[in-house]
């Protein structure tokens, strides 16, 4: 029996003698299934050709990629924080060595996923941390491929994790959300997005889409609704889901006038 991991989004599977037939999320509209078709591996395979590579982007924040590249490419990040480690978002693979440098760190006190196409091999990731709470959205749940007690679905706008808060956002997914951490940035505060809003290759806007593969945007409606959940944090950083696409400073005025110019660009 194998818990199989597609190729193309990352995200690993209950267990079964053989691949899934199709994977749901690579079917939906917000992803795609390659013209090659739907491709499996699992975590033993996987780790002999990718490790987990680190980088510390600022105090007590490091990010972790998978290297070469694979599936989606995002990045997740662990957070070092007042309450203990917090792993926001996932990756497909965790190796010996990342499993190590956690244990080393203190390990993880909880995990915060902000969408489906990062759950990833979030399971793993908990089991390696002594079975920790994963954080998901309920609105979400239908999303999950491999079912674990580890999985702490939760409902409402907002989720306190120690001082950490997640903020349901909606937009891309129904439960889609982004995590704010106040201690950050000397005490300036960082948001952690995911793909609930994409740092742009500029990196001084983020924009909001139902799909970013298939170009499909959202609605007026929607994207207010994104920027007034962020409104009422303080944040200077945010952190997006790709390596390099992170907003340095000023980041509220950056989701404000962002939403300002999309909202100007699709009611013209």
């Amino acid at each position: 029996m194998t818990h199989f991991v597609c190729i193309t989004c990352g995200t690993q599977f209950s267990e079964s003698d053989a691949p899934p037939r199709a994977c749901p999320i690579c079917e939906d509209e917000r992803q795609f299934v390659p013209r090659s078709g739907q491709e499996w591996t699992d975590m033993a395979s996987l780790g002999q050709t990718h490790s987990v590579i680190w980088n510390k982007e600022w105090k007590g924040v490091h990010s972790l990629q998978i290297s070469p590249h694979f599936g989606i490419g995002q990045r997740a990040f662990l957070i070092e924080g007042p309450d203990g480690n917090i792993l926001w978002d996932c990756l497909s693979l965790i190796d010996e060595a990342s499993k190590t440098r956690i244990a080393t760190m203190g390990g993880l006190s909880a995990m915060a996923i902000s969408h489906p196409h990062f759950y990833s091999s979030m399971v793993e990731w908990s089991a390696a941390g002594g079975g920790v709470p994963i954080h998901i959205h309920s609105d979400d749940g239908e999303w999950v491929q491999r079912p674990d007690a580890a999985l702490h679905p939760w409902t409402g706008a907002t989720l306190s994790i120690g001082r950490a808060t997640m903020i349901r956002c909606g937009g891309h997914f129904a439960g889609s959300c982004v995590l704010h951490c106040p201690w950050l940035e000397d005490g300036r505060g960082a948001l952690f997005v995911g793909d609930t809003m994409q740092v742009t290759m500029d990196r001084k806007f983020v924009s909001l889409m139902r799909s970013y593969p298939n170009l499909v945007p959202l609605d007026i409606e929607t994207v207010t609704t994104i920027s007034e959940a962020v409104r009422p944090y303080r944040f200077e950083k945010i952190y997006g889901a790709f390596p390099g696409r992170t907003v340095e400073q000023d980041g509220n005025h950056v989701v404000e006038r962002s939403a300002q110019r999309y909202i100007k660009a699709i009611a013209s």
